[in-house]
């Protein structure tokens, strides 16, 4: 083992040198997340899946792509050990099982969130400004301001299995006709989903951001929905009493301004009876119980950048999407909700699913 001074006294050697490996990893790992990005931003994932080995020309022309920049990719993702190469016919070919993973939308689907990655590296700028200034960078100011949420990630079969299998008769419920709502509903697909699936119910979404719901609207109406209504709203500042039956939330709570206040609302607005679908990311509010936690640099990456940041923008909490299990169940005690089961389904990597019954 070898030593040298440090600030702190004797250096070990030997976890320099591992750590300076863990940064050249660092290096590579982001590079082939970029290159990732590229491939399904692209459809060049979709299109070589359908492939057999080919030549960076056919499969530029597939993909109706510049083959320069084609080749190129192509030779990040065969050195990312993504792309397999055979240099004897200069073809390249993307394994099934990549294949897989990379088009999935379904349990295997974590690898849509690398196209996520460049909108929160753009933030960096204006989030250094923050460390400095403090404050915040609001959400329609953002890079990933159009991106689709985390949460809605899920294919649609999958989206509607985790909302009505949550609460006892609530498909029968849905389908003879309730009145629900999706608050925070980002660009309103999973509220289409739900209204599509179960026409006899009656369907609202709220959200700040009229760009969000212009496109939510505007899906709507392409799919003739009638029973879904979208509103530019401030959610803290609804009145409402016995209003729903169903209130769904997708990692919303931790980016509100006035959590509390948003919880609040929500209950006022349940009918007695009724049912709260609240998903939020699966952690602990506790730091060191997160230090094995899959997916923890990634939860706080879109914390600081987006979650967090968002909030403080807005004069708000800044509780950030790493709040946890234990902090959500006291606010939800907060704000009246006593009876919460959590559901983990084991095939998902991002969120809890808490679901409340308000008390008769």
């Amino acid at each position: 083992m070898t030593e040298r001074e440090g600030l702190g006294g004797h250096l070990d050697q030997s976890k320099v040198e591992a750590f300076a490996g863990r940064i050249f990893e660092m290096l590579n790992v982001s590079a082939r997340a970029m290159f990732v990005s590229m491939g399904q931003k692209t459809g060049l994932f979709a299109v070589m899946s359908r492939l057999p080995p080919s030549t960076s020309r056919q499969i530029a022309e597939a993909a109706g792509l510049d083959e320069r920049y084609v080749r190129e990719w192509l030779g990040g993702m065969v050195v990312g050990r993504v792309v397999d190469y055979d240099p004897s016919g200069g073809t390249y070919a993307l394994p099934p099982e990549h294949a897989l993973v990379l088009n999935a939308r379904d349990a295997t689907r974590m690898a849509g969130h690398v196209q996520h990655l460049p909108h929160l590296f753009a933030a960096e700028p204006a989030i250094l400004k923050c460390f400095r200034e403090g404050g915040g960078l609001p959400w329609a100011e953002h890079p990933a301001s159009g991106c689709v949420p985390v949460g809605e990630a899920d294919s649609d079969a999958t989206l509607l299995q985790r909302i009505t299998a949550s609460a006892p008769g609530l498909v029968d419920r849905l389908k003879d006709g309730i009145d629900a709502a999706d608050f925070g509903c980002g660009n309103g697909h999973t509220l289409n989903v739900m209204a599509r699936a179960f026409p006899r119910s009656r369907f609202t979404a709220y959200d700040l951001l009229p760009d969000l719901i212009a496109t939510g609207r505007d899906e709507a109406e392409k799919l003739g929905l009638s029973n879904a209504r979208f509103v530019v709203q401030d959610m803290t500042a609804l009145d409402l009493r016995d209003a729903y039956d169903l209130i769904m939330v997708f990692d919303v709570v931790h980016d509100a301004a006035k959590p509390r206040a948003l919880l609040k609302v929500i209950s006022a607005a349940l009918r007695p009876g009724a049912t709260f679908f609240m998903a939020d990311v699966r952690a602990s509010s506790l730091l060191e119980k997160n230090l094995d936690h899959p997916l923890a640099p990634y939860h706080f990456l879109w914390s600081i950048t987006w979650c967090m940041t968002g909030s403080l923008a807005a004069g708000g909490e800044g509780l950030g999407s790493m709040w946890g299990e234990e902090k959500t169940l006291e606010y939800l005690s907060d704000a009246g909700f006593r009876d919460v089961a959590i559901h983990r389904p084991p095939d998902d990597y991002i969120n809890n699913f808490y679901i409340c019954t308000k008390q008769r």
